[in-house]
């Protein structure tokens, strides 16, 4: 190619297509956002699925590493009714085949792989135009500008790269999750501790639940899930902690105080995620010199899927340019004619999965869901 590869996005799904550009001896530049690896949070713990996410580390020859990072015990699945009873509890035996590694030390696996100065950090982009004959130009917030043969967007939920291929806009999902954190939980709040257990913790009702993940060194990591319009969490003032819990708290009056706790004792401001999706069967007609990954290509309800396929995603799209060097057009189109089929599945599951959750039967239907995959 007569210049690198340029990447828009650092998140795993970027990293993974810089990695396995670079495994083919392939150059590629990731433009990125952040001021720096470490200017924000990176989220909890992600669950890698040997069909997806375990076969893109494979690729980028990172397995070993990424099987260091694993948190023994994470696996485990809980299931208790509002009133903090326990109907489910599968331990982790290590046979379940998705193991769970916090996103933030993935990612640092993925950053330490690429040569230096491949990532170009504190670079904003302000806007994507095409030049014709499959070239494209970036300008960035700092006036900087780049040209390339082949961009990729890799740059999330609100992707300035998408409008290139699709006029399609994200949209509320109708559900939003609350972030909250609790650290040293076993010492300062054991019953709490004692419910999520040593994985993930479900407690769900139609409409609502609490959920949480026990992640390293006694952390808990909770959501709380509500059905309300965008109008609703608009009203709520998440920057007053305790007015925006004792709010959220409301909406669960009479659950189990070890559970409610998740929500009125966290130990950091709560964190409104309102959940956007593209359509189930989003998909563009090829664009020259121009396509997606993760988020950026298939934005879908939480469901343990999106990081799994932001990581195939950019495996797969590296395997086909390094397979198709000569003609990156064939490369692009076979890559995007398997990533509209694989990621339709996934949404169509995704929001199987809020139903099971969230639905009229819950909790039955988390109860039976779970007793399917068992015998499966």
């Amino acid at each position: 190619m007569k210049k690198p590869v340029t990447i828009i996005g650092a998140g795993l799904g970027g990293l993974t297509l810089a990695r396995v550009l670079h495994v083919h001896g392939i150059a590629s530049t990731v433009y990125e956002a952040d001021a720096s690896a470490d200017a924000r949070a990176q989220g909890g713990m992600l669950d890698i699925h040997e069909e997806n996410g375990q076969l893109a580390l494979k690729d980028a020859g990172l397995f070993d590493e990424f099987s260091k990072l694993v948190y023994p015990g994470g696996q485990q699945s809980r299931v208790l009714d509002r009133h903090g009873n326990v109907l489910f509890d599968h331990p982790d035996d290590g046979t379940g085949g998705r193991p769970e590694v916090q996103r933030g030390e993935l990612r640092r696996i993925l950053i330490e792989s690429l040569p230096s100065g491949t990532i170009r950090w504190g670079h904003k982009v302000k806007a994507v135009s095409s030049l014709g004959g499959g070239k494209h130009q970036v300008d960035f917030a700092d006036d900087s500008k780049e040209t390339t043969d082949l961009l990729v967007g890799a740059d999330g939920a609100w992707s300035k790269v998408r409008p290139l291929l699709s006029g399609m806009k994200p949209v509320y999902s109708g559900i939003s999750f609350v972030e909250t954190y609790f650290h040293h939980a076993d010492t300062y709040h054991g019953q709490t501790a004692k419910a999520v257990g040593g994985g993930s913790l479900f407690a769900v009702a139609p409409g609502k639940g609490i959920q949480a993940h026990r992640e390293p060194q006694g952390v808990l990591h909770a959501y709380i899930a509500l059905k309300r319009p965008e109008a609703w969490f608009e009203g709520i003032d998440f920057s007053d902690r305790e007015s925006a819990c004792a709010t959220i708290a409301g909406e669960f009056k009479g659950w189990a105080p070890e559970l409610t706790a998740l929500i009125t004792n966290c130990e950091t401001a709560p964190m409104l995620r309102m959940l956007h999706t593209l359509p189930v069967e989003h998909r563009w007609n090829r664009v020259p010199g121009a396509t997606l990954v993760g988020d950026a290509a298939h934005l879908m309800i939480p469901s343990g899927e999106g990081a799994n396929l932001a990581l195939y995603d950019g495996a797969e799209l590296g395997k086909a340019i390094a397979a198709n060097i000569e003609d990156i057009e064939t490369a692009l189109g076979r890559y995007e004619l398997e990533l509209f089929a694989r990621s339709a599945a996934a949404a169509v599951g995704a929001n199987e999965i809020m139903e099971v959750l969230f639905g009229d039967n819950a909790p039955q239907s988390l109860l039976d869901f779970f007793a399917a995959s068992i015998s499966a």
